[in-house]
C-alpha cells in the first residue's frame, strides 16, 4: 500500500510539473513584439506573385513573411502551428502555377542530420503589412 501512495504521489508531482508554462525564450519575446509592430494594408489576398518573390522570413511555427522586388511584405499566417517551422526556419513547396496561394502547402526542411523533410502544413492568405524600421 506503501509503494502505491508513492507511486499515486509522485505521478501527481510529475503532473503538476507538466503544467507549469514555460518562459518564453529572448527570441520568442523578440518575435512577439516585431510581429505586434506591423500594420495591415488593404485587405488580405490569396495568392503572390513567385517571380516577385525576393526572399522570406520564417518569424515562427505559425507566421511567415515573404518580402517581394517592389520592397512590399506579405504575411502568411498559417491556419494552425508548423511543428519545426520556427525552429528550422526553412520551408519549401511546389506549385505548377506562377503564383504561391493560400491553398499550398509547404514542408518544413529539417537540417539534422542533413537536410530531410519535416512538417507539411498549409499556408494562410496574405496581408500585405508595413513593418516599422528598426532605431539604431
Amino acid at each position: 500500500m506503501r509503494a502505491f501512495s508513492l507511486l499515486i504521489l509522485s505521478s501527481l508531482a510529475v503532473a503538476g510539473c507538466a503544467n507549469t508554462p514555460r518562459e518564453p525564450t529572448e527570441r520568442e519575446r523578440k518575435v512577439a513584439a516585431e510581429l505586434a509592430e506591423a500594420k495591415p494594408v488593404g485587405e488580405p489576398i490569396n495568392c503572390i506573385n513567385l517571380r516577385s518573390i525576393r526572399d522570406s522570413d520564417v518569424r515562427s511555427d505559425q507566421v511567415i513573411d515573404f518580402r517581394m522586388n517592389g520592397g512590399q511584405v506579405y504575411r502568411s499566417t498559417l491556419p494552425n502551428s508548423c511543428p519545426q517551422l520556427g525552429f528550422e526556419r526553412a520551408f519549401s513547396y511546389a506549385t505548377s502555377l506562377s503564383q504561391l496561394c493560400s491553398t499550398d502547402i509547404i514542408t518544413v526542411i529539417v537540417q539534422a542530420g542533413g537536410p530531410r523533410r519535416g512538417a507539411s502544413c498549409g499556408l494562410g492568405q496574405f496581408q500585405q503589412v508595413e513593418i516599422p524600421k528598426k532605431k539604431d
